[in-house]
Parts: C-alpha cells; structure tokens; sequence
C-alpha cells in the first residue's frame, strides 16, 4: 500500500522505516528540510539501533521524504506521527498535532476516494474524536465515517529497541469506529501479523487512547514498586536482586522490570504518567498511587547523591557520572536521571567529569560547562568518585580501569558493575 506519515521524530521515522521493510511505499512528511534531504539520502535523522540500516537500505526509493502535506493525495493512509509535548500542569499540548491534522484535512479536500487517517500520537482519550476529527472534517469539507476514517493505533516502541519493537511486538492495537477502518488497519498490517502473530486488539478509539496510558503507568509503577522495595532492602541489609529474583518466578508479577536502580526517564513513562495524573484531576478524580510511583522515581537521584555524601564531602571533589542517556541503546537525555545526579553535584560544589558513549552531545546542550570525558577510562582518571546513572555494557566491563582513581569510590545506581575488593562499592539499593 501507499502510506503516508506525517513526523519524522522518534516514532514516525522508525514507523516509516519498518513499514517500507514490511513492503509499503512510504511518504514522510516533515517541515524540517534538513531531515528530510537525511531521509532521501538514506541517512537516519535519530539514532536508533538497526534504524540506520533500513534507511540506508529504503531511503530515496520505497521511503521518502517530503515537506509537502500534498503528497497524501497519493496515498491510501495517512499516519499523525506528531509530538503531543507535557504543559506545565502534566497536561498534553496537543497545538502541534492539530496543526499537522489542519494541514492533513486541507491536502485531503481534493483528494476523491476512501483514506484513512490513524493517528500514532499519544493523546488522551477524547483527543481523536473531540478535537483532531472536526478540524479533519472541517478542513477537508469531507464527513468521518465516510470519505474518509479515523482510527488510533498506538505505538508501544522502547528507544534502544524500537525497530525489534515495532516489526516483532507483543501486540497491536486497532481502535477504530467501524469495520472498514479496521480493516484497513488489518490490510496495512498484514504482513506483520502473518510473520511475528501477535495480539490483535481490536477496540474502540477512546480504549485504544487509553490502552497507551494504562500501559505506560503500569509499568512505571511497577519500576517505582521495585525500587521503594530496594530501598528498603537496602536499610535491612537484604540482597535486593535475589528477592526480586524469587518473586519473579510468580507468573502473576513476572521477572520483567524488577531490576531496581535510579529510577525510570526518557520520553513517555515521565510524560505519560503526568497526563494521565491531570486527566483524571480534570474529572474530579485522585489518582494517588499513580502519584506516590512518581514520587518515589523523583527522590531515587537524591538517594544516590546522599550515599555518595555518606563516604566523601562532593565539595571541590572531582565526581565522574558514567551515563547521560535515559536508557542504553539510545542519545536520548530527556529526563535522563543523569540530569538531577548532575544538578545535585553541582549544587554541592563538586567538580563533574561525564561520559557516555552517544549521549555526550545532546548532554553537552544542557550542561555546556561541565568536562565531558572521551571515554569511561579518562573519566575515572583523577576521581574521587563515580556514578553509575545508566547501564550501558561497556560499563560492566571496567576492571583495572578503576585503579586510576584517587578515591575508589563507586555509587552504583544500576546494579552492572563489578564489585572488587579493591573498590569502596556502594548499590543504590542492595
């Protein structure tokens, strides 16, 4: 089929490559042009395993790339790949998604025959059916549910693994209002399905929004659980890791997400929690334990930042912070916990020397006057301490690297280093 997506950031690209590797002909849509020259000239615009691959391998032919909404005219369905960014209550801003559906309906008005528009954005439920379906109907003079469809297929993508993610997923979500949109998204996905069988959900647009949410807060709650529990462990003197172990085997709880640490960042879990907390405020309703899981993810920075403390005074200390990006596999710094670690060091005049093997860039925007390290080694070289604030493998290897510190203190907040005796070895929670 001919698909057109409309954004080029994390999802949509990703979204684009995969669906030109399932047999799709692809239009990307974007007002960056420099993104755009990237797409056609086979050069991914995120760093993203396996992405750079499929776009080396699709762009400029099966996929390209477009500033033009008009190229949805020759397309059979269209994608709303679009950021729908966090307000300062935690409420979506969903400006930028309306202005791609404005400019979507007004491509559409001249277009004869079916299309179907899916939108991929995280939004509330309420968002497809209220606010983005009249602008489509009103800027494309064309009625829903006849000229054309909407539907909402949200995306359950992890940076790091978001190509496996999308082309192997556990499951799909097809929210629509009537069966020939269902269809639609059936024939879109076709291929998929027959290869990697996953769950096919098929439920209406407001359950579709909301699947996304309850996803998201399920899981971030269970990572806050897991680490209230370290936590605790830790003021016990109880092995953390080896309890989590053991309830991991109750197929009830599963061993998924029960690795404690310093807590969850990146893009969705901070962002989606937070909306889902002001939706229900809206209606009147508390969601206090929704709440008390992001509490205890804002307080895990300061733990580590206090067990530091509890061996050496940061003050005029040179403190190196291994691990910039949220998660490993990914440059991504958005709510990295490495943000707060960094801000706390500061605050309490030490010295911070970073590393990361891809994220030192983006981090480098945020904090210009901090030393960036060329690698893990130098960072160690001369410190009076280090960090673990992502658990990237290069990490787990360090070995002798250790003994060029001056002090060999380490706060580990991933539980992926290698405790020697020569070490003064501090996990975050066990």
């Amino acid at each position: 089929m001919d698909l057109s997506i409309v954004g080029s950031g994390y999802v949509g690209t990703t979204a684009a490559a995969c669906f030109a590797e399932l047999g799709h002909r692809v239009t990307n849509i974007d007002i960056d042009e420099d993104i755009v020259e990237r797409i056609n000239n086979g050069e991914a615009p995120i760093h993203e395993p396996k992405l750079d691959e499929l776009i080396a391998k699709h762009g400029g032919s099966r996929l390209r790339g477009t500033t033009s909404y008009t190229a949805v005219e020759n397309t059979d369905a269209t994608f709303l790949a679009l950021p729908t960014p966090s307000q300062e209550d935690g409420s979506i801003d969903t400006s930028i998604i309306e202005a791609g559906a404005r400019s979507l309906g007004e491509a559409l008005e001249t277009k004869s025959g079916y299309h179907l528009i899916v939108v991929k954005s995280t939004v509330v439920p309420g968002t497809t059916e209220d606010i983005l379906t009249p602008i489509l109907e009103e800027t494309s003079n064309k009625t829903a549910g006849d000229e054309f469809d909407i539907a909402m297929n949200p995306e359950f993508l992890r940076e790091g693994s978001a190509v496996d993610d999308f082309l192997v997923p556990d499951k799909l979500v097809f929210g629509a209002e009537n069966t020939r949109a269902t269809k639609c998204l059936s024939e879109i996905f076709e291929t998929l399905i027959q290869t990697s069988d996953p769950v096919v959900v098929e439920t209406g647009i407001r359950e579709a929004e909301m699947i996304k949410y309850a996803n998201n807060a399920f899981l971030a709650t269970k990572v806050s659980l897991v680490n209230e529990l370290g936590n605790i462990c830790k003021e016990y003197g109880v092995d953390t890791y080896e309890v989590m172990d053991a309830i991991g085997f109750d197929d009830r709880i599963s061993e998924r997400f029960l690795q404690s640490g310093v807590g969850w960042g990146g893009s969705c879990f901070p962002k989606d929690t937070a909306a889902l907390v002001a939706f229900a405020r809206e209606t009147g309703y508390d969601p206090s334990l929704i709440e008390a899981a992001i509490e205890v993810n804002e307080k895990q920075p300061k733990r580590l930042l206090d067990l530091l403390e509890a061996h050496l005074a940061p003050q005029d200390k040179r403190i190196a912070v291994l691990g910039l990006s949220f998660k490993p596999g990914t440059d991504d710094i958005r709510n990295s916990r490495a943000i707060p670690v960094i801000d706390g060091l500061r605050d309490r005049g030490a010295n911070v020397v970073a590393y990361d093997p891809v994220a030192m860039k983006n981090m480098r925007e945020r904090f210009p006057d901090v030393e960036y390290a060329e690698s893990a080694t130098m960072a160690l070289d001369g410190a009076n301490a280090a960090l673990v604030v992502t658990d990237w493998d290069e990490f787990a290897a360090l070995d002798d690297e250790f003994e060029r510190m001056i002090d060999p203190i380490v706060v580990d907040g991933r539980h992926i280093i290698n405790c020697k005796e020569e070490l003064v070895y501090e996990g975050l929670t066990w």
